[in-house]
């Protein structure tokens, strides 16, 4: 229960992941830095503008300095006219050129980075939607979900404000230094000398406050799943009068949480005091050494003046540095993340290139040759083995079996969501290896049990199984699956908004807007899984009659639990554990007393009163 509690409370608390630089993140990182090529030019250009934006903000220090000693009748550079009306007017001049060229580097560096951001998560979501299903039944749609959200966004502000603050910033510091040695080099030496000392105590108190910050955040989501699970079984809390042992538990991870936190805030507190003590100290010193320096005449006011500016530059230039890099840090986490989706091996590239004619036509009929079939994450395990049979174009074919036999796993290989271990699968004589994938979806169609809507319009649904198709095309295809009627009750009709997944309508309106969907497809081959089985009778009725128009004349696969719904089927295979132990019609299996078909027929027509006597006999015979 604690493991538990504890690994809960870690994903309440997760994270972006951060990534050591070194040179093989470096490398993951010039892989996503190469769409930035196609606006290159831009990018240079902006780059020119954070140099010259740099350099002009170096100069206001000196400037500065200059306008002090002018004001004293002294000339501080030989180039610069001690008169505090030309420094003030250069200054001027050198801030509007300072704010034309932050516009257009802040202008370009984001146009940059958002177009090329626009090009990686169009290329992320390309590749996502054209890798096969078993990517996505390794992960959850979370994580997926996060790498083109909160991974793609924190690329994006490392391109747009990371990356150019940090090349600011590090112009600042080196020019800042340069300045700094240039008006005093005694200064700059009793600053250094400080320097090392600040780094170590950062360094040291960082790490301990971060340690303690996360073990205070884990505490924390501790008494928050202790919460959680509270109000989540309130009633259980309630029916055996466990209020007070649960609000003691409550406050027992609550006082951790306090003990943390107040540790926490007293190193804190000793580390804010000490970096206070040595920046004030810093500053103190630098003045009064300073001061002494001006006296003795060996700089004037005005140099003091412009190095306090520039040590200032220089101090609020190193600590930018932390917070950025661990910005870079973050984004180098998550380009690993964006580049294992876009080096996974995707399917068919021309699966999505749907405008394109069908090469090979499909007339429907269909054979397995001794197919088997393991799941890629569980080699070891058949879910199919030695699956033979033939259905010829336009006949019906019933696959029947308990749970877990391989009914589901078959159609997916008939759909070719996944590829077939051993064996051959053949549409027409012709082996689908010879198929392209994207004509063998487009010949297919599945009705699925769960049936899932697109949150957009009801006509939009229905025309997603033919893009171009007319709403004179979409309105037949309802009249044929019986979902006209319902359809044009809606006061929007046809543009009526179903909901995400479908949510505003009943079981029974979806299936049969997902039976229109497939008639607009028109497809040769047809596959109905469980289509019926979690409707009342009134919809389990209409569905059918849709079911039936929708199956006329075309390769129809049915899988059902229900069986009364496949004793008309041409043929019915029943699968047990993956094989097939029975062939044949609904009478012809019915003839074998021992067989699995017939004892799963009188099990569904058994009462619940008779379940535990012998089955009664089947109505269906």
């Amino acid at each position: 229960m604690a493991r538990s509690r504890l690994n809960s409370g870690a994903l309440v608390k997760e994270e972006l992941p951060k990534r050591r630089i070194d040179k093989q993140s470096l490398q993951q990182v010039r892989r996503l830095m190469a769409y930035l090529k196609p606006y290159r030019t831009k990018f240079l250009i902006g780059l020119v503008f954070l140099f010259l934006s740099s350099i002009i903000s170096l100069s206001f220090p000196a400037l500065l300095g200059a306008m002090i000693d002018a004001s004293q009748g002294r000339q501080t550079y030989p180039w610069l006219e001690p008169n505090l009306w030309s420094i003030g007017s250069l200054s001027f001049g050198l801030l509007f050129f300072l704010a034309i060229a932050s516009f257009f580097r802040i202008r370009l560096f984001v146009e940059v980075a958002e177009k090329s951001l626009a090009d990686i998560r169009k290329d992320s979501y390309f590749k996502l939607i054209t890798l096969p299903l078993d990517f996505f039944a390794n992960r959850r749609v979370g994580e997926l979900n996060s790498r083109l959200s909160a991974d793609l966004a924190q690329i994006q502000e490392t391109m747009t404000t990371t990356l150019a603050e940090m090349i600011r910033q590090i112009i600042l510091l080196g020019g800042g230094l340069t300045l700094l040695f240039m008006v005093s080099g005694k200064l700059t030496l009793l600053n250094l000398a400080i320097l090392p000392l600040l780094i170590v105590a950062a360094v040291f108190f960082g790490r301990f406050i971060r340690k303690l910050s996360r073990a205070t955040q884990d505490k924390l989501a501790e008494s928050n799943i202790v919460l959680q699970e509270t109000l989540q079984g309130i009633s259980n809390v309630k029916a055996f009068t466990n209020e007070s042992y649960e609000a003691g538990r409550y406050a027992k991870t609550l006082q951790s949480v306090v003990k943390l936190a107040i540790k926490g805030a007293t190193f804190r507190g000793m580390f804010a005091s000490f970096i206070i003590f040595c920046l004030f100290g810093a500053v103190v010193a630098v003045i009064w050494f300073g001061s002494t320096l001006v006296l003795s005449g060996e700089i004037s006011v005005g140099d003091l003046t412009t190095y306090i500016l520039y040590s200032i530059f220089v101090a609020a230039s190193m600590g930018s540095f932390p917070e950025l890099y661990a910005n870079v840090q973050k984004a180098v986490g998550a380009s690993e993340r964006v580049l294992e989706i876009l080096d996974e091996t995707g399917e068919d590239i021309s699966l999505i290139d749907a405008d394109q004619p069908i090469q090979h036509p499909i007339k429907g009929e269909l054979r397995f040759r001794e197919v088997s079939f393991s799941y890629p994450g569980r080699p070891e395990t058949r879910v199919l083995d030695n699956v033979s049979f033939q259905v010829e174009a336009g006949q019906k074919l019933a696959l029947v079996g308990p749970s877990g036999a391989g009914k589901s796993t078959l159609a997916s290989l008939i759909l070719h969501f996944y590829s077939n271990t051993e064996g051959e699968i053949l549409f027409d004589g012709r082996n689908s290896e010879e198929f392209r994938l994207m004509d063998l979806r487009r010949q297919n169609a599945i009705v699925p049990q769960d049936v899932l809507l697109f949150g957009g319009s009801i006509r939009e649904n229905i025309g997603y199984g033919k893009l171009d198709a007319s709403q004179e095309e979409i309105i037949a295809a309802a009249q044929k699956a019986n979902a006209h009627h319902f359809i044009n009750e809606f006061p929007e009709g046809y543009e009526t908004l179903v909901g995400e997944r479908g949510v505003k309508l009943s079981g029974g309106q979806r299936q049969r807007i997902a039976i229109a969907r497939a008639l607009l497809k028109d497809p040769a081959i047809l596959i109905l899984d469980e289509a019926t089985s979690s409707l009342d009778s009134e919809s389990e009725r209409l569905v059918q009659q849709a079911l039936e128009e929708l199956m006329r004349n075309r390769t129809s696969i049915i899988i059902a639990h229900r069986l009364s719904t496949v004793r008309e089927a041409d043929k019915i295979m029943v699968l047990e554990a993956g094989s097939p132990v029975a062939f044949g019609t609904h009478q012809e299996l019915m003839q074998d007393k021992e067989g699995l078909y017939r004892y799963l027929v009188e099990l569904q027509n058994t009462s619940p009163s008779q379940s535990s006597t012998s089955p009664s006999p089947n109505t269906l015979k």
